[in-house]
């Protein structure tokens, strides 16, 4: 079998008819600077990619001090929030020209200082982090390495931050559920509780505390048995929905439900209820799902803007912020249509 010979940049060069430093400056996105011709930068493109020309990346990583590489670490894949910002932050990478690496920790604060160490040995040029465990050791790990990197959706002291403003769509979400709320003769029925998430978390605590806060201004206090922050685990949720209503004799009738993993083992419950049990209860979703618009009973959401959170904190990577600073992105709530 006759051997396919590797193709170098001199080899595209000869085929375009174009110096070696501009089929370089073609290839690695530096042609406009360099005032060459779209069609000519264009041409190179095609004639390499025709022979199958690939830039070293690390070779040209020790020549600039530059990998090329951006990565993210977040906390699971098939999440619809955290799947919408790893598509929203490998979008802005290409685009500048960067490859992405994104990894799923799973929450594990042990899995994200390994996942951190090991992108760090790869060289890459910018992290960031979401939804983060332990925020100030990531970041240490970082700043030892004297790694650029900002952290979406969980903040950090001690580094650039770009989360969602979640006291203020939890207050307006528990707003929604009140005003939905039907009129319960049961007294242990006839209030709002809040099931789901982790609250040694930021963005959860910070849901708790708007919801402790508009509940108190509405009906004067809160019972420490109106918080279940049960985890993001769907089974938990499930679980814990499941107490709930035995001990209540039936469903509340406010429920604000933290984030789609929760939702998703509430409904495994909820599907086994008669219709008319609904109608007993308003219901809150903290995340977006646009399926819930098809469910037979209304749910108010909360969407996250991700794309607006990947693209603030790419503004801190562009212009090589390192100062801890905190920017805030207010979510959007999706009213359900009530007949």
């Amino acid at each position: 079998m006759k051997k396919i010979q590797k193709q170098t940049i001199y080899d595209i060069a000869q085929k375009a008819g174009a110096s070696a430093s501009t089929v370089s400056a073609a290839l690695n996105g530096t042609w406009k600077s360099r005032r060459i011709k779209e069609e000519t930068a264009q041409r190179i493109q095609e004639i390499a990619e025709a022979h199958g020309y690939l830039a070293n990346l690390q070779a040209r990583g020790l020549r600039k001090a530059k990998s090329g590489l951006v990565g993210m670490i977040l906390p699971q894949h098939d999440n619809r929030f955290f799947s919408a910002l790893s598509q929203s932050f490998a979008t802005e990478a290409r685009a500048r020209g960067l490859c992405p690496v994104i990894v799923s920790t799973r929450r594990d604060p042990e899995e994200e200082v390994k996942s951190v160490e090991s992108l760090v040995a790869y060289a890459i040029d910018w992290l960031f982090i979401a939804g983060a465990s332990d925020p100030d050791g990531l970041s240490r790990i970082c700043r030892d390495a004297n790694l650029l990197h900002v952290f979406v959706d969980q903040p950090c002291p001690l580094a650039p931050s770009v989360v969602s403003d979640n006291y203020r769509g939890a207050a307006v979400l528990t707003e929604k559920i009140i005003d939905a709320m039907p009129a319960v003769d049961d007294p242990a029925r006839a209030k709002p509780f809040f099931l789901g998430g982790d609250g040694s978390l930021h963005a959860t605590s910070r849901r708790i505390a708007a919801f402790r806060n508009v509940v108190e201004q509405r009906f004067g206090k809160v019972d420490d048995e109106q918080i279940i922050a049960c985890s993001y685990d769907p089974k938990r949720a499930d679980e814990e929905i499941r107490r709930l209503c035995d001990r209540l004799g039936g469903l509340p009738a406010g429920l604000f439900i933290n984030s789609v993993d929760c939702f998703e083992g509430v409904l495994g419950f909820l599907v086994e209820r008669p219709k008319a049990d609904f109608d007993r209860c308003a219901i809150g979703c903290y995340d977006f799902d646009p399926y819930g618009a098809f469910l037979q009973f209304p749910v108010d959401m909360v969407r996250q803007r991700s794309n607006r959170l990947i693209t603030k904190a790419y503004e801190f990577i562009d212009t090589d912020a390192r100062a801890p600073a905190l920017v805030m992105v207010e979510p959007e709530l999706f009213a359900a249509r009530r007949s």
